[in-house]
């Protein structure tokens, strides 16, 4: 099945509020074996409703609507609806009592705009809303299924998964629709692609594969379709053990798992801990460890050393290094880590010395040029980066691929 999400609200389209609920509601359909392929934001006019919904039934199978159906004069969904439906519209007792019960439990009193909202169009089954007043509306029309439901987020949310989704299960036939994400690191998306152009030629008809691209990491994306979803699932991973054949270092985590979470399992389970030393990225490597909840069961704390004078005299890196070799050195970041290990009694550290830019580069070390350590009580290893003129891009990826050389670290690769 495919399904196509209509977001209506002028609030959404001059930026005043996030559209979160068409990617969430995309995840909660995906996740029920039902295709998402498209989502659209409209204004809170009739004309615009009626012309997104005349096209959404040429396109899709399910079509879901939010916002619009609160009881003031600039909630026209419900207007809209029945006008496309062509029938009137008629009072829902059940909606009424729900109304009548949500207000004498906060001891309001009920207003005529208020009662306005048990009116439904008639041609639809009414969804009724156990978290406000307005209730959501269940259509068909020619094999097709159009639901409208409320746009505040608390509301949407429980009636979509408790009420709509199993609606549409209990009378369709769905199928198995599954995307297992694949986060890979250090490889740039067209080497990346080099690299797996004979496996992604040999994938299956019924899976494809899409390269999601961010700072410092590639995510990839294989999609499955199948009647069984026991099968399909079966099939994707068949296809994982033979990715893992091209990327046997890049693969670092699976769908919602991120490098600062499987690094502190990996912390975890060896009972060991870690600090850091940070000049370049200010604190940001220790924000992505603590970013996870438990990190205090493995993350012991962090040295913001900005300054040479900090560094020389709180981190106890020799004056000489510094004067020699300069703040962003391998001399210096060594001794950056090593000192940081010892000062906070870690296991291992990680250190980043870098010029984030936009300016302070030189000829000899332009903007990016960047230096990190991870070290142990057994040795210390160091590499040089140069990653761009981006600033806050330096700064992400400096902290993620010190994360991830601490990673390769505890597995020996």
């Amino acid at each position: 099945m495919t399904a196509e999400i209509i977001n209506i609200g002028d609030e959404l389209l001059i930026g005043q509020v996030i559209n979160t609920n068409g990617s969430w509601m995309a995840e909660q359909l995906r996740l029920s074996g039902i295709d998402t392929q498209r989502i659209t934001i409209i204004p809170d006019e009739k004309e615009s409703i009626l012309l997104s919904l005349r096209e959404a039934v040429e396109r899709s199978d399910v079509i879901m609507l939010t916002g619009g159906l609160g009881p003031t004069r600039d909630d026209i969904t419900k207007d809209a609806l029945a006008g496309f439906f062509n029938c009137g519209m008629v009072e829902s007792n059940e909606v009424l009592d729900d109304i009548r019960r949500l207000f004498s439990q906060n001891r309001w009193t009920i207003s005529a705009l208020n009662a306005r909202q048990a009116l439904v169009p008639e041609s639809c089954i009414p969804i009724r809303n156990n978290n406000g007043t307005a209730p959501g509306m269940w259509f068909e029309k020619d094999g097709k299924c159009i639901v409208s439901m409320p746009g505040v987020p608390f509301e949407m949310k429980p009636m979509l998964t408790d009420q709509v989704i199993p609606m549409i299960l209990g009378k369709y036939k769905t199928g198995a629709l599954i995307h297992k994400t694949i986060h890979t690191i250090g490889v740039p998306e067209s080497k990346l692609a080099e690299m797996l152009e004979s496996w992604e030629d040999r994938l299956p008809g019924n899976m494809k594969l899409a390269y999601l691209p961010q700072p410092g990491m590639v995510r990839l994306r294989l999609s499955a379709s199948g009647i069984e979803r026991e099968a399909v699932e079966k099939q994707i991973e068949e296809q994982i053990k033979l990715l893992l054949g091209y990327l046997p270092d890049q693969i670092f985590a699976y769908n919602e798992d991120t490098l600062p979470l499987i690094l502190g399992r990996m912390l975890l389970e060896r009972k060991q801990t870690v600090a850091t030393a940070e000049s370049c990225t200010g604190g940001y490597l220790a924000h992505l460890i603590t970013s996870v909840p438990g990190s205090s069961g493995y993350y012991l704390g962090s040295m913001v050393a900005y300054s040479n004078r900090v560094k020389k005299n709180l981190l106890g890196v020799d004056g000489h290094l510094l004067e020699n070799f300069g703040a962003v050195s391998r001399e210096t970041v060594v001794s950056m880590a090593e000192n940081a290990r010892i000062k906070f009694g870690a296991d291992f550290s990680i250190a980043t010395s870098g010029i984030a830019g936009p300016d302070g580069g030189t000829p000899d070390k332009p903007v990016g040029t960047t230096w990190i350590a991870v070290a142990s009580d057994k040795a210390c290893v160091a590499k040089h980066f140069l990653f761009g003129n981006h600033r806050e891009r330096n700064i992400h990826k400096t902290a993620l691929f010190g994360l991830n050389m601490l990673r390769r670290l505890l597995l020996n690769i």
